[in-house]
């Protein structure tokens, strides 16, 4: 008797030993459902969202989320707690705050890509603008609020160093980020607008009548890095790594960035 109830014993343990076994390979394989929150520049937008759809169908249990916004404003919400785990920024003195406050880890970020600044006109319309040059002869202009936008910080450079910013400052329209710059530029609002060539690039509603030579303005650097406070450390360092790709940086490139 008590050899039948030993043997039964042992034969249930075995089955429920095997289908633990069975359960926690099935969890290990098929990976835990993860969202990713990336805050990114809006310029980086259209590429960004490329790559992303790349990595999700390779990595089926990865869902990307994206904040995009001016840098600044990006920096300041990661600055207060916002929850991100990765920050791709358009300007390095706002991502340099963060390393500096030690939200973002010095060995957890790099220098990924580069930009170019250029001078857009409406595509069908009859602004007087052809260059920088006489760019004082438009009545409105759009720039990003240098402050907070990238993009406007650079261009306000470039107007300083070329001595123009004097004779037009007074006739800018402020945009909060530079997908807003644009936007104004598209729809006639204004004569002019300055932007990265990248956001220039995927309009079909603007002409690029010059670019800012590189000696006019800092170097245009986007760094990218994990946020300390991530829940995903994993998946962040994964994904970080796969922006590094030479599969992403081809998209990279594609839309007009330079690798660095």
């Amino acid at each position: 008797m008590f050899k039948k109830y030993f043997m039964l014993t042992a034969a249930l343990t075995a089955i429920l030993l095997s289908a633990g076994c069975t359960a926690n390979q099935s969890s290990t394989d098929s990976g835990e459902n993860v969202t990713l929150t990336i805050s990114a520049a809006a310029s980086a937008q259209d590429a960004l969202e490329e790559i992303q759809q790349n990595y999700e169908k390779e990595h089926q249990h990865i869902t990307i989320q994206n904040n995009y916004g001016s840098s600044g404003a990006l920096q300041k919400q990661i600055s207060q707690g916002a929850g991100a785990d990765l920050f791709f920024s358009a300007a390095e003195d706002k991502f340099q705050k963060l390393v500096d406050d030690g939200d973002i880890a010095k060995k957890d970020s790099t220098d990924l890509v580069g930009n170019e600044i250029v001078l857009v006109v409406p595509k069908n319309g009859d602004s007087p603008v052809t260059s920088f040059s006489n760019l004082a002869d438009s009545e409105k202009i759009a720039l990003g609020t240098p402050e907070s936008v990238p993009a406007g910080a650079y261009g306000k450079e470039s107007l300083t160093k070329l001595s123009i910013w004097d004779k037009v400052k007074d006739k800018i329209v402020y945009g909060k980020d530079v997908r807003q710059v644009l936007s104004y530029v598209e729809t006639g609002n204004v004569d002019a607008g300055i932007v990265y060539k990248t956001d220039a690039l995927i309009s079909k509603k603007v002409n690029i009548t010059d670019e800012a030579k590189a000696d006019t303005h800092s170097p245009i650097v986007y760094p990218l890095g994990i946020v300390k406070d991530t829940k995903h450390r994993k998946e962040a360092k994964e994904f970080y790594d796969y922006l590094q790709s030479d599969e992403a940086m081809k998209v990279f490139e594609k839309y007009g960035f330079t690798a660095k």
